[in-house]
């Protein structure tokens, strides 16, 4: 596919997605939609990557929709996502409760971090709470922004929220549609950490290599599935997945390895 509105960079492991419309604030669009999910699919197939960051150029993360779509569905007297039946489903089939728009990052075989580097708004602030882990610049605003425009809660916002940050918070950032700052969420639990703007990519990166230097690919794969797919069970079938998980994991060599590094004080080396 060729890019139009995101960037794609592979470093050391790590594949970089930018929203890249930095005239528009990386305001979201139906190509952009597109576009994401097919390097989202590139990143997850990718044998080299182990872990996906996403951030934006410029001096935002994403506004939220694109004004002139906005006026668009007006003018059509309709909401048209703006994206094709082609377009990538990564994560998807792993289970029924992410085969959708945005939910699909739980199926995902790498984790997702996202590098907030400026506001996020509506589609935007939804992207970023389905990453794994959120680092963002201090000062930047955020807002669900629905509310404003007649809209319900984008994209699962309602179901996230309350779990990010509890249910009395999520609500009053979601009934009032209210602005709110990095600072905040951080507060909120929303945001992991905050860094400075000229090191937020550093400190993503640092953080990144450190994880898939020290977890196994399988371990983190393992792992994030087992959150996810949590959220939707009981406590005992997660206890009975864990010891069915523990017997089969101990037979493959990155536990070998993982007992000998951790022996030997050493860097494990990963054979995934």
């Amino acid at each position: 596919m060729e890019l139009k509105a995101t960037e794609y960079e592979v470093d050391g492991g790590i594949a970089t997605i930018f929203l890249s419309r930095e005239e528009r604030m990386n305001a979201w669009t139906g190509r952009m939609h597109m576009e994401y999910r097919h390097l989202v699919d590139r990143a997850n197939s990718d044998t080299e990557v182990r872990a996906i960051v996403v951030t934006g150029r410029g001096r935002g993360f994403c506004v939220g929709g694109d004004a002139k779509a906005l006026e668009g569905h007006v003018a059509r007297g309709g909401y048209d996502p703006g994206t094709t039946e082609e377009i990538a489903t990564p994560g998807f089939g792993v289970a029924r409760e992410f085969d959708a728009a945005f939910a699909f990052h739980f199926g995902l075989d790498k984790p997702v971090v996202a590098a907030i580097n400026g506001p996020a708004a509506g589609v935007g602030l939804a992207l970023a709470c389905f990453a794994d882990i959120r680092f963002a610049v201090p000062g930047a605003r955020m807002t669900t922004a629905h509310g404003k425009l007649n809209l319900p809660a984008e994209y699962g916002l309602s179901w996230l929220l309350p779990r990010l940050c509890g249910l009395a918070r999520a609500n009053d950032l979601l009934l009032t549609s209210r602005v709110f700052t990095t600072e905040e969420a951080c507060e909120m639990g929303i945001i992991n950490a905050l860094h400075p703007p000229e090191n937020l990519l550093d400190e993503t990166y640092g953080y990144v290599r450190r994880m898939i230097e020290t977890v196994s690919p399988n371990s983190l794969k393992t792992t994030r599935r087992q959150v996810y797919q949590d959220l939707h069970r009981d406590v005992a079938s997660s206890v009975a997945e864990s010891e069915a998980l523990i017997a089969e994991m101990m037979r493959e060599p990155d536990y070998k390895e993982g007992v000998a590094a951790f022996m030997e004080k050493r860097k494990p080396r990963w054979q995934e």
